[in-house]
């Protein structure tokens, strides 16, 4: 579509279905281990949550998203669950859960938990069980498979898969003489959905929760219970390495949504609960319409990944892309999915940020602005922002986004960084290199741009040591630069990343016709350092105009819609802008490094 292309206001309220509340509401992710610890041990846990309610209700948020808690050997941050009907011990009690739930439900909010039904951890019951015998009743439970052999006669896996976190996505059991699949690490064995009795097990602990009054989930990985038939050989893209990135063999299986289908009808349709799923590499768009769309009811919305992937290369977070991203491809991602979603009658969640994701003020905007400059961060930290919460759909806020957190220094040793994932793909390389770490250069940057890590350095409340996330030894290193950036400092500053998070999320609650429920027009697509676009329903409209450069630029209205969007150029009509003051002359608008106004009438 060009400039000026959009869906029909009129058509509006038919495409969005029916309003409903998890579509208004704002979702605050939180990583427990790093949120706020209470018992000085160094570890954030659910007391600690509990202590900062009253935080998050000042902030705007309506949801709590929350990472595992549940009892976990703790190899993937509690992605490697052992028993979803308990709580890990460093985390707290389920009498502590309990008052997590009544705490929020008691200030309005609610709380989503995180489900993860993919894989579980190998010191789950059901997978001891699984890897005792052949025989054993829930041997079914997880993917087994018999070992090749190639023509040296040397034991294979049974196919040439690459695990997400490195090395092959097969690991050999001794005492049974067969190979389990993982697509992540070896301790997360996969479980077989085709298996009826899989099934029933994770409807009834899904039910175990939604009777605790939760109020939804998001689902981890969730196109990857059903996997393509046979399990056959991924396509050769690195020649020289035994294994293959699989993704698209490993998701979005023939028995997807008959699963998804089954979920809905057997569980999510006796709650009034919403649902998020995370399905990484997804591409078919008919695919996310069978999901998302209101006709189907599978799921509420999923997370997509094109912004967030858009600076990976073909071997994942740890490469980078043949050609580095610029403001074109991030128009055009965002274009697409908004309208797409609006004109399909699908959902959108908007994120930036999450504990699998950097921190978006060094990842978009770059360490060379924002490590040194701390009025430039601020700015950016508002404009990102500003693009974010303009958009249609649900919208997302990670721990520390608010705050304006940015990603681990460069000085930092990689001792300090604690995920499985670099550490295995750190380990890797130099032992490739022979222990040289000249030569892993290039992954070293990429690691310090991209790795899960820099989501998951504490919270920093206060100036206090480690920043007031704990009095003991924090299990992660706080980000040097507490002092200057957190909390306490910034809840009584107007002019804050912080104060400026709560505008927003209001803003969008006052005018939710626009900004949720709105339709969605991108402007002046070839511009290389202005993103603009237009929100609007019925009579009621908005411009967001947003600088992504550290120089002053001009955006002038497109010819032929003069009259039409020059009226929004009025001091009157901005309702939010990260300077004192905005300098229009006519129909152009003269913005300042990383400027964002919304003009609103």
């Amino acid at each position: 579509m060009g400039i000026g292309s959009s869906t029909k206001s009129g058509d509006v309220d038919e495409m969005r279905a029916k309003r409903r509340w998890w579509k208004e509401a704002s979702i605050y992710q939180i990583y427990p281990s790093s949120f706020k610890d209470s018992n000085d041990d160094g570890i954030g846990d659910i007391p600690g949550i509990n202590s900062k309610l009253d935080y998050l209700k000042e902030l705007g948020v309506d949801i709590v998203w929350l990472s595992p808690v549940y009892k976990s050997p703790g190899k993937d941050m509690g992605y490697d669950i052992s028993d979803y009907r308990a709580i890990n011990p460093i985390y707290g009690t389920m009498e502590d859960a309990d008052n997590l739930i009544k705490g929020l439900h008691d200030r309005g909010m609610k709380l989503v938990m995180d489900l993860v039904v993919n894989h579980t951890s190998d010191q789950h019951d059901w997978f001891i069980e699984s890897r005792s015998s052949k025989t054993n009743p829930k041997r079914d439970w997880y993917v087994w498979k018999d070992p090749k052999y190639d023509e040296n006669g040397n034991r294979q896996p049974p196919n040439n898969w690459g695990s997400v976190f490195g090395g092959p996505a097969w690991s050999y059991d001794e005492a049974t003489g067969q190979y389990y699949l993982h697509c992540f690490a070896p301790e997360q064995p996969d479980l077989d959905w085709n298996h009826d009795p899989v099934r029933e097990a994770v409807h009834d602990l899904m039910k175990f929760w939604l009777d605790k009054s939760v109020d939804g989930f998001r689902m981890d990985v969730i196109n990857m219970i059903s996997k393509t038939p046979g399990l056959p050989d991924a396509p050769v893209v690195f020649p020289d390495q035994p294994w293959q990135p699989a993704d698209q063999l490993f998701i979005n299986g023939p028995r997807l949504h008959e699963f998804l289908k089954d979920l809905r009808e057997k569980v999510l349709s006796k709650y009034d609960i919403m649902t998020v799923g995370e399905m990484p590499w997804l591409k078919d768009r008919d695919e996310v319409l069978k999901v998302v769309g209101a006709d189907r009811g599978e799921l509420d919305m999923i997370f997509q990944f094109d912004l967030i992937n858009m600076d990976f290369g073909k071997d994942g977070r740890f490469t980078s892309p043949n050609k580095p991203w610029d403001l074109h491809q991030l128009k055009a991602i965002l274009e697409d999915w908004q309208l797409f979603m609006i004109e399909n009658s699908g959902w959108n969640s908007v994120c930036i940020e999450s504990h699998d994701q950097p921190r978006s003020v060094t990842r978009f905007i770059g360490r060379e602005i924002t490590d040194n400059n701390d009025i430039n961060r601020l700015r950016a930290a508002k404009m990102l922002a500003t693009l974010e919460a303009g958009q249609s759909g649900t919208i997302f806020v990670y721990q520390g986004q608010e705050l304006g957190m940015k990603n681990i220094p460069l000085d930092w040793p990689i001792s300090e960084y604690k995920d499985f994932e670099t550490q295995n793909r750190y380990k890797e390389a130099l032992k490739l290199a022979n222990g040289d770490e000249s030569k892993i250069q290039d992954l070293m940057q990429q690691i310090h741009l991209k790795a899960r890590d820099h989501a998951r350095t504490p919270i920093q409340w206060d100036a206090s040591p480690h920043g007031g996330f704990t009095t003991g030894t924090p299990w992660m290193r706080v980000n040097d630069d507490y002092r200057a950036w957190n909390a306490a400092k910034q809840i009584p500053n107007d002019d804050s990343i912080l104060s400026y998070w709560k505008s927003i999320l209001k803003v969008r609650k006052l005018h939710k016709d626009v900004f949720i429920y709105g339709d969605f027009e991108l402007l002046s697509r070839e511009h290389d350092k202005v993103v603009a676009y237009r929100r609007f329903y019925e009579k009621q409209q908005a411009l967001i105009l947003l600088n992504f450069s550290n120089t002053p630029t001009e955006w002038t209205v497109p010819k032929g819609r003069e009259g039409e969007i020059q009226s929004l150029f009025n001091d009157a009509q901005v309702l939010l802008k990260n300077y004192d003051d905005v300098q229009i002359d006519g129909c152009l608008a003269k913005l300042r490094e990383f400027e964002a106004i919304v003009f609103y009438a």
